[in-house]
């Protein structure tokens, strides 16, 4: 290599350093600021309404902003059941909604009405798995993602009664002013025992979860 493409490589190698440096940087002031955000908000993370998933007594507790309509939410849906079957007693789920997708808010309220049926977690995985027929961003069909929740056992027409009832037009504001106090802008958004994810990954949520559950240990 001449002494010319030594110097080309050199300078190339010098800006590659200084831009994953920044990167890092940067990585570490925004989820700095996210810390110190969630702290002030430590009241935002979990609700009375919230939906539990696992032992309500779990010393490490996985809190997830969720869209059902949101494509990765769905694909995160059974790798947080899977983290939950590895820490049986540990791990507990509580689902709170980040309507960020049209038509999210009507499949939301079928939801907090399927409670009432004991059915939230049926209709749940049902309306995840026909996702992809009634989810599309731009023109959702959400009478595609009612059959989905009647397949799951649910009263469709009690369900959607109960649905527009004002208390859970309350549930779905209360969520919306607290991811927005939060400062939620994706979905999903993981916390874990209020910590949130260094960054976005599947790794980084097995590893954070892991964390947690070891100050748990003796």
């Amino acid at each position: 290599m001449n002494s010319k493409k030594l110097s080309v490589a050199v300078v190339l190698g010098i800006v590659l350093v200084a831009f994953l440096f920044g990167m890092n940087t940067y990585q570490r002031r925004v989820q700095n600021a996210q810390e110190q955000n969630v702290t002030q908000h430590m009241d935002r993370l979990v609700r009375m309404h919230s939906p539990v998933l696992g032992p309500q007594n779990a010393p490490v507790t996985i809190v997830e902003f969720f869209d059902p309509a949101c494509e990765t939410c769905r694909a995160f849906y059974p790798i947080v059941k899977n983290l939950m079957q590895q820490y049986p007693t540990e791990v507990r789920l509580v689902l709170r909604y980040a309507p960020f997708h049209a038509g999210s808010d009507q499949v939301i309220m079928l939801l907090e009405a399927a409670k009432k049926q004991d059915k939230y977690w049926d209709v749940l995985e049902m309306v995840l798995a026909a996702q992809p027929m009634w989810a599309d961003h731009g023109n959702p069909n959400v009478a595609l993602a009612y059959q989905a929740a009647e397949h799951a056992g649910l009263d469709l027409k009690q369900a959607l009664t109960d649905g527009s009832a004002p208390a859970i037009e309350a549930v779905l504001q209360q969520d919306v002013q607290d991811l927005t106090a939060l400062n939620v802008t994706q979905t999903p958004t993981f916390f874990v025992n209020g910590r949130p994810l260094p960054s976005f990954g599947e790794e980084q949520l097995a590893t954070l979860v892991a964390q947690e559950v070891a100050k748990t240990k003796p």
